[in-house]
């Protein structure tokens, strides 16, 4: 059977992914200055690298902010656009294996996807996101690069940053543990370490963003909330949304693929398209 393929473009960056047989053909992020650059890197390492041929390629499905510079074949390959919410809902589903969920997709800001069943649609988002991270990190920190900003916050300490429970109580209050936060940045001082602001930056945007998926879901009984996107692949995150289970009775689940995820659903839907003929 011939591969589907599933691409995800960004500015800078593009991530792809094939389908074959109904599994994931392993996928592939490549950089680069500008969308069709990263585009066409991609796609070619991708074959080569998988030891693709042109002929052996189904069907070439697009998504992303990126594909809208794309109004061309690809390597002489016709194209189509994905819809990019039904991707994050279709890769999150075939990657968690569950049919009731929410999505969230963690990119430059946080989009909701609700997935019931075949009802897959886009219920909202917020403003915050790995663009709030970096644009608060080159103002802070005088970096954006994620890697760096995350080693930095493995040696931080959060209390030096975010008022907690225990500075505000004796003991726990009703349903709140001492080292709950309340109030994000309320400790921050003038003189705070680099290692204390990066963590206090990365629990800003991760507990904001678990918090509005919660909020999504009052009064739906879903609880179990699938983590896509860059951002799913910050270590914090096994640390912080752990602690959000515990308090709110919720699961949230990084899938392996976690950061392909929209790619994987783009490529299923040019599989789905490639079985109906």
């Amino acid at each position: 059977m011939k591969i589907a393929i599933g691409i995800d473009v960004g500015i800078s960056t593009t991530k792809i992914v094939g389908i074959r047989n109904g599994e994931v053909v392993r996928p592939l992020r490549i950089k680069a200055t500008d969308p069709l650059t990263s585009l066409y890197g991609a796609f070619g390492k991708y074959l080569y690298d998988n030891k693709i041929e042109l002929s052996d390629v189904g069907k070439v499905m697009l998504t992303g902010v990126g594909s809208a510079y794309i109004d061309k074949p690809v390597y002489g390959l016709p194209t189509e656009k994905a819809d990019e919410f039904l991707a994050d809902g279709l890769g999150a589903r075939f990657e968690a294996n569950l049919n009731r969920m929410i999505v969230v997709s963690m990119g430059t800001g946080t989009s909701l996807v609700l997935c019931d069943g075949d009802d897959i649609r886009h219920i909202g988002g917020i403003g915050i996101g790995g663009g709030t991270l970096n644009g608060l990190s080159r103002l802070l920190l005088n970096t954006d690069d994620i890697h760096q900003i995350s080693d930095l916050a493995k040696k931080g300490d959060i209390g030096n940053i975010n008022l907690q429970i225990s500075d505000i109580s004796a003991k726990p209050l009703p349903g709140l543990p001492m080292n709950a936060t309340a109030s994000l940045f309320a400790n921050a001082r003038g003189n705070a370490r680099s290692e204390d602001v990066a963590l206090g930056l990365i629990c800003l945007v991760l507990q904001s963003i678990g918090s509005s998926a919660i909020l999504s879901a009052l009064n739906s009984g879903i609880k179990d909330f699938v983590m896509i996107g860059n951002l799913s692949r910050l270590p914090q995150c096994k640390i912080l949304f752990p602690m959000m289970e515990r308090l709110y009775d919720v699961h949230f689940i990084i899938p392996k693929y976690s950061e392909y995820c929209t790619a994987i659903g783009c490529a299923l839907q040019a599989s789905n398209e490639l079985k109906l003929g």
